[in-house]
């Protein structure tokens, strides 16, 4: 494995390359805490949210995945008397998203689509530097490869899957997946995420901007990208416990609002910074 470190709010994160890949420390992330490292990583495992976000990266990236065993593992996560922990949930499952190390030098790494998951569940402001740091390390290294990196593809990619996993389980007719009538859904979730978090839908835009190139989310800043990435995930989530469309709307409105502020915050503290 090849490691390499990167420094976040003061924070010495490892990120190792495992058969090309890149894996990062939640244990080091963790650290950001009061709490114990092992006990934020295990209370992140019981997130409902969490859980989805898991099943889903393990189904798409994994074909060994025990899907079977993940619902049990849901179940026992669910229940604070079953004791749960990353070592398990890889053993029982056979996710390779996560690997778990024993010992005096152990600790958890996951890919870096996880770990991104995690550094929200912690903090959205720590998310925040945790990419630009993150994002400084892949250009360097795709600079000296003669290759480019992009942050706005890695973004919009981040739970799209997850997102459209959810809408096609849970809202989606069995008889219309993989049809026509089933994009209908995806561009009607897609304009519900556009309105949470730029406040209109692509037609509208488009109108307003007929001479602009590409479409709404082209357009849009990486700050923005980010927390449509992030309300991708919490619509997941909504979608499967069952919220009607205006109550997620409702909720996710004020949850993007919220963290467009604390982006702008860490901005403003980002610039304080650059003149001290």
């Amino acid at each position: 494995m090849a490691k390499q470190k990167i420094t976040v709010e003061g924070l010495s994160i490892a990120v190792e390359r495992v058969e090309g890949v890149d894996y990062v420390s939640l244990t080091d992330i963790a650290k950001q805490t009061e709490r114990s490292p092992a006990e934020s990583i295990r209370d992140w495992l019981r997130n409902s949210s969490t859980l989805l976000f898991l099943e889903t990266w393990e189904t798409l990236h994994n074909p060994d995945f025990k899907v079977g065993q993940m619902h049990q593992f849901r179940n026992d996560a669910a229940d604070n008397r079953k004791k749960v922990s990353p070592q398990r949930y890889v053993e029982e499952t056979s996710a390779v998203g996560i690997i778990s190390k024993s010992g005096r030098y152990g600790g958890t790494l996951a890919h870096s689509d996880i770990a991104l998951n995690f550094c929200y569940w912690l903090s959205p402001s720590f998310q925040v530097y945790f990419i630009q740091e993150f994002q400084r390390l892949k250009e360097q290294e795709a600079e000296a490869l003669g290759l480019t990196w992009n942050l706005r593809r890695e973004l919009a990619k981040a739970n799209y899957h997850i997102h459209s996993d959810a809408v096609r389980s849970n809202l989606v007719p069995l008889m219309e997946w993989h049809t026509k009538k089933e994009s209908l859904h995806f561009a009607s979730e897609a304009d519900l995420l556009n309105l949470a978090v730029f406040g209109t839908t692509a037609k509208q835009w488009k109108t307003l901007n007929p001479d602009a190139k590409g479409n709404l989310r082209d357009s849009a800043s990486v700050k923005e990208l980010q927390v449509l990435a992030n309300m991708e995930s919490i619509n997941a989530t909504l979608i499967e416990q069952g919220f009607t469309k205006e109550e997620r709307l409702a909720i996710l409105s004020r949850r993007a609002e919220r963290e467009l502020t604390i982006l702008e915050e860490v901005k403003a503290l980002q610039e304080v910074k650059k003149l001290k």
